[in-house]
């Protein structure tokens, strides 16, 4: 949310439940002249492949729990592509 927008809220709530119909009323009447595209929504399955190998095969969650003990797994995935590329 702008910062805009949350300033022009507390000044909404200033107003008087009159003006706060006004306001609305005024809002929705300039929407309606108004053609509202939403973004594209993406299915998961399109994102399949985006970022192929970067644990080097390594399991995910293996990954994350060698992290959190301290280990450094990353630097054995660098070690596995550096043998591939030999």
């Amino acid at each position: 949310m702008s910062k805009e927008l949350r300033e022009m809220m507390k000044q909404a709530d200033a107003l008087t439940p009159d003006e706060q119909l006004r306001l609305i009323a005024y809002l929705t009447q300039r929407l309606q002249h108004c053609e509202i595209t939403r973004k594209p929504r993406h299915k998961v399955t399109e994102f399949i492949g985006i970022a192929p190998n970067h644990l080097g095969g390594m399991d995910a969650q293996e990954y994350i729990t060698r992290m959190r003990r301290g280990e450094f797994p990353e630097l054995e995935i660098e070690e596995m592509e550096s043998r591939k590329q030999e």
